[in-house]
Parts: C-alpha cells; sequence; structure tokens
C-alpha cells in the first residue's frame, strides 16, 4: 500500500467518524472555545484567500473542491456561477455539506478519493487543507496529477514548517496513538517549490500564508493556462 493509500485510510477513520461532530460545529456558527474559535477564524481567512484567486464571475466555469469537507467553499464558488464537483473521503462531512447547500443546482457532493481521474477536467481546482496530513512526496505527486486535468489554475495549502508546527508535530507524536488525530505534515515552503516547480515542472503563481494561533497554513497557486 502507497503511503498516500494509507494516510487516506486514516483520514477516512478519523473524519467520517471520530472526529465528525467536531467539525461539524467547527464549521457552523455555534459557540466554541477560544482556540477552536481562532482555528475558524484562520479557516475563513483561508477560504477567503483561495476564494479571492478565483474569478467573481465564474458562470459557466467548472471548480473541482478537492477535500470539500463540509462544502462552504464549494457553495460560494456556486454562487458565483460556477458548475461544482465537490468530493471527500468522509461520507458523514459530505452528507452535511449536502443538506447545507440545500440542494443548489450548480452543486454535485460525491464521495471518494479526490485523485480519481474519473472526475474529469475543470477549469480550476481547489484543495484546501486536504494535502496538510502527508508527506512532500505524496503531495507533490498528487498535484501533479491534478494540475494535469485543471485548464487553469490549481490552488492548495500545506503545512509550512514553522518553529510551532514542528513542535506540536513533535509533541504530538508523544501521545498514544488511540488519542492522536492524523498527524499534519509540516513542509518546507522551498522544498515544496523545489518538487513542484523543478521536478514536476509546475508554474506556480501566488501564495500566502495564514497563521491565527494553532491554524496555521500556506496556500499556493499553481498556473496551467
Amino acid at each position: 500500500m502507497s503511503t498516500y493509500a494509507k494516510k487516506r485510510g486514516q483520514l477516512e477513520e478519523y473524519f467520517d467518524r471520530t472526529a465528525a461532530q467536531t467539525w461539524a460545529r467547527l464549521t457552523s456558527d455555534a459557540p466554541v472555545s477560544g482556540v477552536r474559535a481562532k482555528v475558524r477564524a484562520g479557516r475563513d481567512a483561508m477560504r477567503n484567500t483561495l476564494l479571492s484567486w478565483l474569478p467573481e464571475d465564474m458562470t459557466g466555469l467548472t471548480l473541482l473542491d478537492a477535500g470539500c469537507g463540509t462544502g462552504a467553499l464549494a457553495l460560494e464558488a456556486a454562487k458565483r456561477g460556477a458548475h461544482v464537483t465537490a468530493i471527500d473521503i468522509s461520507p458523514t462531512l459530505v452528507n452535511l455539506a449536502a443538506e447545507r447547500s440545500a440542494g443548489h443546482p450548480r452543486l454535485d457532493f460525491r464521495v471518494g478519493d479526490m485523485l480519481d481521474p474519473a472526475l474529469g477536467r475543470f477549469d480550476h481546482i481547489v484543495a484546501m487543507d486536504s494535502l496538510i496530513h502527508y508527506r512532500a512526496d505524496d503531495v507533490a505527486h498528487a498535484l501533479a496529477g491534478l494540475a494535469a486535468r485543471a485548464d487553469r489554475s490549481v490552488a492548495f495549502t500545506f503545512a509550512p514548517a514553522t518553529p510551532l508546527l514542528n513542535t506540536m508535530w513533535a509533541v504530538g507524536k508523544l501521545f498514544p496513538k488511540k488519542d492522536r488525530s492524523p498527524a499534519i505534515e509540516p513542509t518546507a515552503h522551498a522544498r515544496l517549490k523545489r518538487l513542484l516547480a523543478r521536478d514536476r515542472g509546475l508554474s506556480l503563481g501566488r501564495d500566502e500564508r495564514i497563521s491565527r494561533a494553532f491554524y496555521i497554513s500556506h496556500a499556493q497557486e499553481i498556473r496551467t493556462a
């Protein structure tokens, strides 16, 4: 089994069973603790950043939301006029996303692997915080596959190798396995750029880091047009 497939299985177990209620609450407007409120604010800022890299008018365009979670980004893109395929490995989260979208006609929610070539081609692909649990080589491989199916751009996020994230990652390893969520894999931005631009020949565009307490994520654009 590849490292990508092994980690994908762990993530499916975690998000569909262990953490489904937590994520449902975190991605709603329900009151949460101070730390989770900052994580929510960080995720909102990151989502807005990625959406700002997409056209304001997406009428007639197609978008793949790769790792859609509870569907907030997918719904906003659909409201802009895009035809959105939103996929996630967690049936529980996909069902919640479909409920929250209230049957929007331009949204197609699916359960499965975001890298499945059978999903087809798209104008834009967005993968927000859906690759942060994978090793850098797996991330580069996944993005090369996604970029090959994107006619305009791919926007994704990764966990940057900051001192704080590196410490959190090391401390997390000390907890019993049953008490841990799937580990985030911090990756140096310079290394990831080398893997994508030099080794995979991809054209990199805008990038931006969002840091809100325990939420630290870095957005990177790949231009395919």
